[in-house]
């Protein structure tokens, strides 16, 4: 409904969108609505093969964080919802030692899995088995995550999905809880909205 919008006014700051979990861009059509109205430039990825290795979606994620960057001439906000936030944060170690901070402004994270889900267990692809708690890959992605870059993390007491909520915070990041809020319904809160593109508008 909302196409990727490359012509954003000079000087302001773009965004990159990333889904989770047998999702896709259609997911942030109410953010893409208000990005393009206040004339950011942005790209809303989809995340495929849909049950592919995380790490597999780095090279999508930097195509557009370079399409961003080429429109505005500087580093964009991730906005992750989920399993986007992992797939940020693999693609945060690809980048060299010392350019994180021009490759991404700040990494937004809603309802991520930071440390795995309980309901990991139940995964079959490959991203699901990497989103049980206390895995190998995520212990590994761990020390990797906000070394360089701000990372900003919302998590609820009630997200159906990611749970222990604890596991969706990130140790020396900014974490803000949205008591009584579903794991869906976390990309939706006018408060995520708002407090973000405070963010972006930076």
């Amino acid at each position: 409904a909302v196409p990727d919008h490359l012509m954003g006014q000079t000087g302001k700051r773009g965004v990159v969108l990333i889904h989770g979990f047998v999702c896709n861009r259609g997911l942030w059509t109410p953010w893409l609505t208000q990005l393009k109205a206040e004339g950011h430039a942005f790209v809303a990825v989809n995340l495929h093969p849909v049950f592919a290795s995380i790490d597999a979606y780095a090279t999508t994620i930097e195509r557009a964080v370079q399409q961003v960057i080429d429109a505005t001439g500087k580093p964009p906000v991730l906005v992750c919802h989920s399993m986007g936030g992992l797939a940020a944060r693999a693609w945060l170690r690809t980048v060299p030692l010392g350019q994180e901070a021009q490759r991404a402004h700040h990494i937004i994270t809603i309802g991520t899995p930071h440390g795995g889900a309980w309901l990991g267990r139940f995964g079959h692809g490959h991203n699901g088995r990497q989103m049980r708690l206390k895995c190998d890959w995520l212990t590994d992605l761990l020390p990797h995550a906000q070394e360089r870059v701000r990372f900003t993390c919302w998590y609820s007491n009630c997200d159906n999905i990611v749970f222990p909520a604890s596991t969706a915070t990130l140790a020396g990041a900014d974490n803000r809880h949205l008591p009584g809020v579903a794991h869906v319904a976390l990309a939706f809160q006018a408060q995520v909205l708002q407090r973000s593109l405070v963010i972006i508008r930076s």
